[in-house]
């Protein structure tokens, strides 16, 4: 392990980023409002629309609202910070090249290899919420297929006679995944405008639930508000509503998803933190008012394995026609956090090959579409075997974690560049100096140790996994290590 440490100083040059459309590159195509749009219609998605269900039966009850609120707070505080390094370093790969400018590499390979999982792991969730509103739209229309090809191995399902089984393999959510890999492979500019469709319907689906399931709310449900704490840190009480905020962390992902698109936007050092903000104070507001609605229609108790309860909150208007035009429009909204989380992925991966920590195949673009064809490829049989394998309570959890700690890398970032180049020029600065940074890194690390044993092992083992390939492959191929390869 001494022989990584020497990458630990070699931060790459802010003025060596690739501020212009390089021959062949990637499309400078989006504008802030694309980003705005990009940063919202990726964070409303399974967040809200099933991880909300989960959060409250499983950890804190009605008190969900609080744990919305205590994620959107830390989440604010690295959005200042993202705001801040975007406007510095307006490149593709997210907090993978601020950490590199910042930290040095091995910091930045570490948040690289993390945001790999963070966005794979991401895209398995959303589409395993997918698969759960295809299930409730057909019923609704009659059609009862086996639920063991709708969910995965680890999770018992009801059959048709009553009896109990397990799944086989979680199909719908593993189409959903090639479905959008059909649709990126078309490059940016197609995928932008399909997303400005889909984010103005899902918004529709948003103040549709408010306005007509308002009148069904139940004061009784939101009783008690906070539910006691069984005596099992995380379930119920403070812990619970602390531990529920590090599974909708995952909800906040959308303006992490923005900055990866850097080199694909027009003037990114203006456009980017208007993108990142805009998104995430929209979403922010959203989500409270969302999940008070919907903790009021629906028994948080009832929530315990629902994957679609947004669903069953229409369901109780007795409204068909708002019911079936509700779930059709949810299974369009999910479009497009698929297609922000699937996006990212590759992104960064580009990124990473682009600066030699990573095979060249990685940075390789269709030349008509000017999309990196083949990584999209990969990534869609690796998210859909986790899609097809895994529960969506297991995937939520880790997919925050790896969220987590990009935050918390990048707000330190932040103030390291703060201390070490104070006069370099900034078209967005992080009000108040360090106090913003340091209350990011705090406010994340607190929710981070909120999260169970197992997630934690589960992102050190892949953590370990990373530095072993580093080790191997990316230290000795480094172009900053190497200049006279590039």
């Amino acid at each position: 392990m001494l022989s990584l440490l020497g990458p630990l100083s070699r931060c790459k040059p802010i003025d060596a980023q690739p501020l212009a459309e390089e021959k062949g590159g990637l499309r400078r195509v989006l504008g802030p409002m694309d980003l705005i749009l990009l940063g919202v219609g990726t964070t409303i998605g399974a967040g809200l629309f099933s991880l909300t269900g989960v959060a409250a039966a499983q950890n804190a009850g009605p008190a969900v609202v609080l744990a919305f609120t205590v994620a959107a707070i830390a989440c604010s505080f690295a959005g200042l910070c993202y705001a801040e390094l975007a406007s510095i370093v307006p490149t593709a790969g997210s907090a993978y090249s601020y950490v590199y400018a910042t930290l040095g590499e091995l910091m930045a390979w570490i948040i690289g290899w993390d945001l790999v999982l963070e966005y794979t792991v991401g895209a398995a969730t959303v589409a395993v919420s997918w698969s759960g509103y295809i299930a409730s739209v057909l019923h609704g229309w009659g059609l009862h297929p086996d639920p063991r090809w709708l969910a995965s191995p680890f999770t018992t399902v009801t059959l048709a006679d009553g009896t109990q089984a397990r799944g086989w393999l979680n199909i719908p959510a593993m189409v959903a995944i090639w479905l959008i890999t059909a649709l990126l492979v078309r490059g940016i500019s197609e995928s932008a405008k399909v997303n400005a469709v889909v984010v103005a319907l899902k918004l529709g689906v948003v103040a549709a639930v408010i306005v007509f399931c308002s009148p069904f709310i139940e004061t009784a449900n939101y009783h008690p508000f906070l539910p006691p704490n069984d005596g099992t840190f995380g379930h119920f009480g403070p812990s619970g509503v602390m531990r529920a905020a590090g599974m909708v962390f995952f909800a906040y992902l959308g303006f992490d998803i923005v900055s990866t698109t850097a080199q694909e936007t027009r003037n990114p050092a203006r456009a980017m933190p208007i993108g990142i903000l805009g998104s995430l104070a929209i979403c922010t507001v959203i989500y409270i008012v969302f999940s008070l609605v919907l903790c009021g229609v629906v028994d948080y108790r009832s929530m315990l394995n629902d994957s679609s309860p947004v669903a069953t909150a229409i369901d109780r208007t007795h409204k068909a026609w708002l019911q079936n035009a509700v779930k059709i429009s949810v299974l369009l909204g999910y479009i497009s956090v698929l297609l922000g989380l699937m996006l990212g992925q590759v992104r960064v991966f580009y990124a990473m090959a682009r600066d030699g920590l990573l095979p060249a195949f990685f940075a390789r673009l269709n030349p008509k579409s000017r999309a990196p064809v083949k990584s999209h490829l990969l990534f869609a049989v690796i998210t859909s075997i986790l899609a097809g394998t895994l529960p969506i309570a297991v995937l939520g959890n880790m997919t925050s974690i790896g969220t987590l700690l990009a935050f918390v890398m990048v707000c330190v970032g932040v103030g390291i560049l703060q201390r070490r180049e104070p006069d370099r020029h900034r078209n967005f600065r992080v009000p108040g100096g360090p106090i913003i940074p340091i209350l990011g890194t705090i406010s994340c690390l607190a929710v981070m140790l909120s999260l169970d044993i197992l997630t934690w092992v589960r992102l050190i083992v892949w953590l370990a996994l990373g530095l072993v390939v580093y080790g191997v492959y990316g230290r000795h191929r480094s172009l900053l290590a190497n200049p006279e390869n590039t």
